[in-house]
């Protein structure tokens, strides 16, 4: 090869690279035994568009298996067509109904074995983290996430679930916890106290 094309060669594999760094897909998930909502938000450059916000409806099973595995289905689909890099899901939230919590633990956990299945590193956040990721307070309602959504991703129609702007939201906290300085340096801490304890030259007094 020469000097020519081997510089030619070199330059086509630095635009490929530099294309897989700038471009990259999340997966988020809000799961569900009656909708599951799902997004797929893509970085170019660092600034995230929505590639796809819908949801997957499960009510007419009835049948809890038959959810599972259409649940499973459905997130190995969208994993084989848009090859997300990172996958996040909301993590349940805890109520009084036990068996409301039971179903929704395992709506949530086969969509994780699809994700694991295919590799991909899996990143749990509370519903409360989400909302505060989004929009700076960790109580605001569906609607106030929603409309700071519209806001941050210039979106002008409103979906006809929230399930849907719920998995939005998730895909858009994932990349802020791991684009930022704090989100990075807070990864797999257990608090502030922690992360004191860890990294006490970073904390002035």
């Amino acid at each position: 090869m020469g000097s020519l094309a081997l510089m030619q060669f070199l330059i086509m594999r630095s635009n490929q690279k530099s294309a897989i760094i700038k471009s990259e897909i999340i997966l988020g998930i809000d799961p569900g035994t009656q909708v599951m909502g799902f997004a797929l938000v893509r970085l170019e450059k660092g600034q995230p568009q929505v590639l796809l916000m819908d949801v997957l409806k499960l009510a007419s099973q009835k049948d809890i298996y038959v959810r599972l595995e259409m649940i499973h289905a459905k997130v190995c689909e969208l994993i084989k067509l848009y090859r997300p890099a990172s996958f996040a899901i909301e993590a349940p939230f805890f109520g009084k109904n036990v068996q409301s919590m039971l179903k929704l633990g395992r709506a949530q956990g086969v969509a994780i074995a699809a994700a694991i299945q295919a590799g991909l590193e899996v990143t749990e956040y509370s519903p409360k983290k989400v909302k505060q990721s989004i929009t700076g307070n960790g109580n605001a309602d569906k609607d106030q996430v929603w409309k700071m959504l519209q806001r941050i991703l210039n979106i002008e129609e409103k979906p006809q679930y929230f399930d849907a702007t719920d998995a939005l939201a998730v895909a858009l906290c994932h990349h802020y916890q791991t684009s930022s300085v704090l989100g990075k340096a807070t990864k797999g801490l257990k608090g502030w106290d922690d992360f004191i304890e860890k990294n006490p030259t970073r904390v002035k007094r």
